[in-house]
């Protein structure tokens, strides 16, 4: 079952819709959607290495905008929903002292969560609800998801048969390591924030 899921989504990839479909995961990952886009970018690449470069770049710019939606969550949804809540059980001083401490660090927040696997839509609703500052969660979204999607692009790049092999050779190890960082990702949400 996992290798026809692997031929289909290499078949997938090469198709013209691809695009359509590895920017709307990358937008949704960075708001609202547990799945990273890495999961159509990797074998988008490998399918057509020629364009590496094109799918980093739809992979980043639809992440980022995703992010802004994710931030726009946050900042809008955070007042009619968590505030009352927080308020209730006497907690809203406390968000003020944890919107302060997210703020002082919240650049590198945004860049080590964009950069992991850590979900990252919990960072960008995070800082729509501390209020970061707008142009610097932007700068530094763009600057996170450039160098990962670049990176894991330029990487397929320059060893994409070899890492085609190993994928094919180790399917199995392959989807459970992918597995094991996506729970890892979650989890850290529950003991980091």
């Amino acid at each position: 079952m996992l290798r026809r899921l692997y031929n289909r989504t290499l078949e997938m990839a090469s198709k013209p819709h691809a695009e359509r479909a590895l920017a709307g995961v990358s937008f949704a990952e960075s708001s609202f959607f547990p799945i990273p886009p890495d999961v159509l970018l990797i074998p988008m690449v490998i399918a057509d290495r020629l364009r590496a470069w094109r799918f980093a770049f739809v992979c980043t710019a639809a992440s980022v905008l995703g992010a802004l939606a994710g931030y726009l969550i946050g900042a809008f949804f955070f007042e009619q929903a968590a505030q009352p809540i927080l308020s209730f059980y006497g907690y809203a001083d406390k968000f003020d002292e944890f919107a302060e401490g997210y703020n002082a660090w919240g650049a590198w927040i945004v860049l080590l969560a964009g950069l992991t696997p850590f979900p990252f839509k919990v960072v960008t609703i995070a800082s729509g609800m501390t209020a970061m500052n707008l142009w610097q969660f932007l700068l530094f979204s763009i600057i996170a998801r450039a160098i990962r999607f670049y990176a894991v692009a330029g990487l397929l790049y320059l060893f994409g048969p070899a890492v085609r092999t190993f994928i094919e050779k180790r399917l199995g190890l392959v989807f459970t390591v992918g597995l094991v960082t996506l729970a890892a990702g979650f989890a850290s949400v529950r003991y980091l924030i």
